[in-house]
């Protein structure tokens, strides 16, 4: 048993079939000509022993017969290949190689060839409900961009490697998705909606693991959907705001303080006005509620002195 191990994901997986190998193959135009020609040639023979009435015309008309046989031979073997397929030759049920070499081919013609496409496929999960690290149920679905990288272990391996690979991926993103919070709780916490490169990085890295048994080669994950389950998402969404409404109230009190300290400071540099500690409290009261209020302060004009 071979075993592939990507941070605490464990893949156990059984030993590869034979990898990807090239098949023994010849251009085929070459031998289109010839086997043309064999099989007007074989024809020709043919005719000329069944009709000529000499004593050699039964010998004319096996060799006929041969050429012609030569000729549907030639021809039975051969294979178009185009841009973004391959076949995989399979002979008396073993694997002979594959031809990646597009154009026309020829092979045995009494092997199999199995056409396998190598274009860059896409596939989209299907939005799944589960629960994050914090428990909280979620809504998630990915999109990964794949490729077959080596037809052999494509085939031989599993018995439907698009079905594998859209299993495995979806099983992948569950399993991110229960790794992981929504939000972070804490300064450097890893979470599903704020540490998107990471995320991807790690789902495309679990989702190759998981394919690789496949022959095919992941390209790119991205998550494509992700949002609280719709029974909670109201609430997570006040709370959302909750914490906006405190982070901001804490960097208003700071910017207030602030800008108290330096009215006192420049008050007391310029000697503008002396101030007791009873009337520097009563200064700093009333600029911290101008400051930090949500609404507009409505001044009040002294008329009198400064104590009254």
């Amino acid at each position: 048993m071979a075993t592939r191990i990507m941070d605490e994901v464990t893949v156990a997986l059984p030993a590869a079939y034979p990898r990807e190998r090239q098949a023994r193959d010849l251009a085929g135009l070459p031998v289109l000509g010839l086997g043309v020609v064999a099989l007007l040639g074989g024809l020709k023979l043919a005719l000329a022993g069944k009709f000529g009435g000499g004593s050699g015309d039964q010998v004319l008309t096996n060799l006929g017969g041969l050429l012609i046989l030569l000729g549907a031979l030639a021809l039975a073997g051969l294979t178009a290949v185009a841009p973004g397929q391959a076949r995989v030759v399979q002979l008396f049920g073993r694997y002979h190689g594959t031809i990646r070499a597009t154009g026309l081919r020829w092979v045995n013609p009494f092997a199999r060839r199995l056409k396998i496409s190598t274009r860059i496929r896409n596939h989209e999960t299907t939005v799944a409900k589960v629960n994050d690290a914090d428990g909280n149920p979620i809504e998630i679905a990915a999109v990964v961009v794949w490729q077959v990288a080596d037809t052999a272990r494509a085939l031989y391996e599993v018995d439907d490697f698009v079905a594998f690979v859209n299993i495995q991926t979806e099983t992948a993103v569950r399993h991110i998705a229960t790794s992981y919070p929504y939000d972070s709780r804490s300064e450097g916490q890893v979470s599903l909606r704020d540490n998107a490169p990471v995320i991807t990085g790690q789902l495309s890295a679990e989702i190759a693991a998981r394919v690789e048994s496949a022959g095919v080669r992941v390209i790119e994950s991205r998550l494509s959907r992700l949002a609280y389950a719709p029974e909670i998402a109201h609430a997570m969404l006040q709370r959302q705001q909750a914490e906006a409404v405190v982070a901001a109230r804490q960097r208003i009190v700071a910017g207030a303080v602030g800008m108290v300290e330096m009215a006192l400071a420049r008050l007391a540099e310029h000697d503008i006005v002396e101030l007791d500690e009873e009337r520097k409290a009563a200064m700093v009261s009333n600029l911290l509620v101008v400051l930090c209020s949500d609404r507009a302060a409505q001044p009040v004009v002294n008329t009198g002195t400064l104590y009254q």
